[in-house]
């Protein structure tokens, strides 16, 4: 199946130094990438990008990618979620990545289209700020993680969790979307793969 996203050939990542497919979106993804580095203080060490999550939902499996998930003293402290067009249509399904992650809940949850950010508290699910330019600091995320209960995240709550990302990520992505690869399917679904 052939991607939807224009490719305008290829791009060096700032944060990894790879040669990666450049796009609109994965220009946007190096913008903010480049926000987390040169304006909020964070290394190239504390940010990991394209973290492939693996997400179940009974019989079904997907891998989902996160684009930014950043460490501070050993812990996720944040999760960073792009995706083009309305941002609060993505808030529910940033917070399930938030408790997906790690076997705890994530403090900080953002949703951007790369323009407009919401900042999310990930326990109370309230966005706390807005726009990308209050993404949080890494001073201030350090001063959050310190502060955080890391509460652990139970294993039903995981399995409701999981379902909620993979109804958002993979049953109601775009047809031609290639972002995410679908380990096991309902082989009563027809899918486009399945022609």
């Amino acid at each position: 199946m052939v991607g939807h996203h224009l490719v305008l050939g290829k791009l060096t990542d700032i944060i990894t130094g790879e040669k990666i497919e450049d796009s609109h979106d994965e220009r946007y993804r190096q913008k903010i990438a480049g926000i987390l580095l040169t304006e909020k203080g964070y290394s190239k060490d504390d940010i990991k990008p394209r973290v492939e999550l693996l997400v179940k939902a009974g019989e079904l499996s997907a891998l989902v990618k996160m684009d930014f998930v950043i460490t501070l003293s050993g812990k996720i402290s944040m999760v960073i979620k792009y995706s083009p067009g309305s941002i609060i249509t993505r808030h529910r399904c940033t917070i399930a990545a938030s408790r997906l992650l790690a076997p705890y809940q994530i403090p900080v949850a953002v949703v951007t289209n790369g323009i407009d950010a919401d900042i999310l508290d990930g326990s109370s699910t309230k966005v706390i700020s807005k726009d990308l330019g209050t993404m949080p600091y890494k001073s201030e995320l350090a001063k959050i993680t310190a502060k955080a209960v890391f509460k652990t995240i139970k294993p039903k709550q995981t399995e409701m969790e999981a379902r909620i990302l993979y109804a958002f990520e993979i049953d109601d992505r775009c047809p031609c979307d290639d972002s995410v690869s679908i380990l096991t399917q309902n082989p009563k679904l027809k899918t486009q793969n399945s022609a």
